[in-house]
C-alpha cells in the first residue's frame, strides 16, 4: 500500500508561483507513475499532470500546459509540480496519485491516494 503525502500548497497572487512536493512511501517508488489531480470547490477532481517512472515523459492538462511543470526525484521517493503564473481558478485542493501497476504510462490510471493541500490564488 503505498502512502503519499502532499505538502506545499498556500495562499499566493494571481501571477505568483507555488512548488508542490509530494512524499511517497511503501513500496518501491522508481517504477510507478505519478501524477496531480486537483478539485475545485464546487466542482469535479480534474486531472493535472502526469510523469513516468523514469520521468522522462510527461502529460499535462491543457489548462496547465506551460504554465506547470512536473517532474521527480526517485532517489528522494518524492514528485514536484511547479506552478507559474498562477490564476484564481487554479484555486483547489492538489492531489498527489500514482499507478497501481508498475512501468505504465497513462494518466487515466492513477489514483488518488494523498489528502491533498490547499492552493488559493487570489485576483
Amino acid at each position: 500500500q503505498v502512502q503519499l503525502v502532499e505538502s506545499g500548497g498556500g495562499l499566493v497572487q494571481a501571477g505568483g508561483s507555488l512548488r508542490l512536493s509530494c512524499a511517497a512511501s511503501g513500496r518501491t517508488f522508481s517504477i510507478y507513475a505519478m501524477g496531480w489531480f486537483r478539485q475545485a470547490p464546487g466542482k469535479e477532481r480534474e486531472f493535472v499532470a502526469a510523469i513516468s517512472w523514469s520521468g522522462g515523459r510527461t502529460y499535462y492538462a491543457d489548462s496547465v500546459k506551460g504554465r506547470f511543470t512536473i517532474s521527480r526525484d526517485n532517489a528522494k521517493n518524492t514528485v514536484y509540480l511547479q506552478m507559474n503564473s498562477l490564476k484564481p481558478e487554479d484555486t483547489a485542493v492538489y492531489y498527489c496519485a500514482a499507478d497501481r501497476v508498475p512501468n505504465r504510462f497513462d494518466y487515466r490510471y492513477l489514483e488518488v491516494w494523498g489528502q491533498g493541500t490547499l492552493v488559493t490564488v487570489s485576483s
